[in-house]
Parts: C-alpha cells; structure tokens; sequence
C-alpha cells in the first residue's frame, strides 16, 4: 500500500484533507486543493477516507478541479481495496471524460471487479477509439474476461503500437497459449520510448519469459529492465545460453555497449549537444550521448559538466544519472575535479529522494572507479541492510567488493558471511558465487 511518493504533502493532516474536500469550490485556496486532499488520503485507510472518497466519485459538478480529483478518488479507492468502490466507479465508465474512464477500468481491475454487466460494458468500449483501449485490454485480460477475446483479437494490427502489444498479451492471457507474441521483440526497439517502456510490461503481462535477454537490451531506464528480470528469475532458469546473475551484474553496470539502440548520429555532434541529451526523456539518446562521451577527452568536458551540474544535473533525476555514469566511465579528469567528482558520488549514494534512487548504485560502481580507497572505507556501512534499505545499492557495493577484494583479503569470509544473510534473495544468492569452492 504505502509508495514512495505517496506523503508528498506531509504537513496535511487527515482531518484537514477531509475538510477540504468538503469546502464550496469558491473557498478552496486554490483549484487544486480537492486533487491534493484525494490524493492525501492514500495515507490513511479507513471508512472516513473511503467515505470521503466516495462522494467525490459521484459529485455531478464539471468544474475541471472536480474532475481532477474524481480521477484521482477513484484511483485511491482502488488502492485501498475499498470493494463497496465497484458499483460507483462503474458508473464512471459511462463519463464522456475519457481519463476518468481509463481510471475506473484501471480500478475495477485492481478491485477484481466480478461484475458482468461492468465488465460488458468495458467491452464494450473497446469499440470507441476515442478511449484509451490498452487500459481496458488490460483491464479485462487481468480480470480473465474471456468474452473479450475476439474483439481484442482484432485489435492486434491497431495503429497504435501500445494497443496491439496489449493486444498480444491479452491474448496470451486469455487462450492459455504463448504463440504469435514475436511481434513484442519489435516494440521492444520502437523509435517512441513509451512505446518501448510499454512493450516491457506486454512481456511481463504475457508471461512470455523467452524475450527477457531482448528485453535487457531495450534502451530504457533500469527500472524497466529490472522489473522484467525479476519477474522473470525463476523462469529465466531454463532460458539456453542466459545467466541470471550475469545479467543482472550487466543491469547494474548498465553499459550502453550492451543495449540495442535506438538512434544514431549523422555526425559527430558536439560537447554542449551531447550533455544536454542527457536532459531529454528518451533513453535511448541519453545512452547514445553517454556512449559517445565516453569517448571524449575529460579535461575538455570538464568545464562544462561542472558548470550543466551546477545549473540543473544535480537536481534533474534524469539527467543526475547518466552524469554520475560518465563520473565513473572516464579516467582522465583533471586534478581540480577529481576530488569534486568523488564528492558528488558520495552524496548520490546518501541522497534518500526516491526520484534519485536509481543514481545510487550507479554512484558507488563510479566511486570504485574513481576512490577505491573511498568506497572500502564506508563498504560495511553500504552493504548493511539496515543502513543501506535500497537492496540494489547493497548488490553495487558488493560488485564493487568483488572488484576491489578477494578471498586472500582479510575479513572475506565474514563479509561474505554476512552477504548470505541480507534479507535480498538475489544478493544471497551472488554471494553464494564468492564462497571458496570446497575442495
């Protein structure tokens, strides 16, 4: 239940936002108050909450601020589970506002709606293409609504590339049978990085485990690849010629060598255009630009990273990773950034906002780069489970131990001890590969 992001407005109460929600629009400070006090109320599970909540589903005003939160209740509902949600968000299916009904059948999946008549009716809808039919694809594969099979068969040559790989999975879903899903390699390298994120969870939801080594090749974030791989590890077993912990190391490392991508240059571009790439949202020109970078000369970069860190990397979650990527990919930076460079790595790895999480285990595999001696120092501390909660941070630093150590080094064995009993399955699991084979 509880996320990362949910008490994004910590200092609101659960009383205040109840209130609000039951203030006249004409004394609300401000138009967004109703989603706010919605989505507060993710925090705080009960019948208060869901009350609240509810009447917001059925409020008849079309004032855009309601409208807004509306989406937003019926998304908390889901969330908590509040099963007397169905009937009203049903009703939601029939709103001309195309976003609400993508929310309620998103919902009424979550809610295992059981309903025929709602479930006839999100079939139904798969007709109009004013709506957003991936949701209700996947809404009704998920709710095993068998009814919807021929018309989401006839969605598999849709123009929109995120309908027809739902298509595939839903398919997938529903006949029992994993053939014809071929197409979803192809998305996995589409020219639309939405299109490609979307491809992933096509794989995922089609439970097709043969694609997963195309999948650790697609120029997304990690965080998509790493979703696949996990859902896929005990599957990935059988795969011929694929190695879990080898491609999981691969993800950790996240070399843009290792990824199938998407675009190329015409010409070499220059410095400036290739660090503001890392400023875009297509990941597939963030890891061009890191892959070209990479083999530019450091001292020339220098000046500039320094001077795009300052203006926005260090607060750009985007653009702070592939930053923190290039920190550890060159070697020759000069004197006078060497020992900033480390430091900015050593924040990475303390920063606790969750948009930046990913910049951590990618901060201390540059920091073994850059400050072996840095990172030795501190390792107990980052592979302790109780210091270092985030388990992919822990799995960095162990790579980084690997690199750095060896079974002649003292302390071995009990660095290797206490690895075998983090609470992170995939880490015991690398650890049993650093045991001493038993002669």
């Amino acid at each position: 239940m509880a996320g990362a992001f949910n008490n994004i407005h910590p200092g609101l109460s659960h009383g205040e936002a109840l209130r609000l929600l039951t203030l006249p629009l004409e004394e609300l400070d401000s138009g967004s108050d109703y989603y706010m006090a919605a989505s507060h109320l993710i925090n705080f599970p009960g019948r208060d909450s869901e009350e609240a909540l509810l009447k917001l589903v059925v409020d008849p005003r079309c004032d855009q601020s309601v409208q807004l939160a509306r989406r937003k209740a019926v998304e908390v509902l889901a969330r908590l589970q509040c099963d007397a949600a169905i009937a009203p968000i049903g009703v939601c299916l029939g709103s001309d506002d195309i976003y609400l009904v993508e929310n309620a059948a998103w919902a009424l999946q979550q809610l295992d709606c059981q309903d025929p008549t709602l479930q006839d009716r999100m079939v139904g809808l798969l007709a109009d293409e004013r709506q957003n039919r991936r949701v209700l694809v996947q809404a009704l594969a998920g709710l095993q609504v068998k009814a919807a099979l021929p018309p989401i068969q006839a969605l598999i040559n849709d123009p929109v590339a995120g309908v027809r790989g739902a298509a595939l999975a839903a398919i997938a879903q529903l006949s029992g049978s994993q053939e014809g899903l071929e197409p979803l390699a192809d998305h996995l390298v589409l020219p639309n990085q939405m299109d490609r994120q979307a491809a992933i969870q096509d794989v995922i939801d089609a439970g097709d485990a043969r694609l997963l080594p195309m999948v650790m090749k697609a120029p997304v974030s990690p965080v998509f690849r790493m979703r696949a791989l996990r859902r896929f590890w005990d599957a990935a077993a059988g795969l011929p010629g694929f190695h879990r912990l080898a491609a999981l190391d691969q993800l950790l490392r996240d070399e843009p060598e290792a990824l199938q991508l998407v675009h190329r240059y015409d010409e070499p571009p220059t410095d400036e255009f290739l660090v503001q790439e890392f400023f875009g949202t297509d990941f597939s020109r963030c890891y061009l630009a890191l892959m070209t970078l990479k083999q530019r000369d450091a001292a020339v970069l220098w000046p500039l990273l320094r001077r795009r860190w300052d203006e926005e990397a260090h607060n750009d979650y985007g653009a702070h990773y592939f930053f923190v990527r290039l920190f550890g990919s060159l070697t020759d930076w000069p004197d006078d950034a060497h020992e900033w460079i480390v430091e900015c790595l050593e924040e990475a790895v303390r920063n606790r906002r969750p948009q930046f999480m990913k910049s951590k285990p990618a901060a201390l595999l540059s920091l073994q780069q850059q400050s072996p001696q840095r990172l030795l120092a501190r390792l107990p501390e980052w592979l302790n489970p109780e210091l270092m909660p985030f388990w992919e941070s822990r799995y960095a630093a162990l790579l980084a131990a690997e690199s750095l150590l060896g079974p002649a080094t003292v302390g071995w064995h009990n660095l290797v001890q206490a690895l075998l009993q983090d609470p992170e399955v995939l880490i015991v699991q690398r650890a049993h590969q650093l045991q001493p084979a038993q002669g």
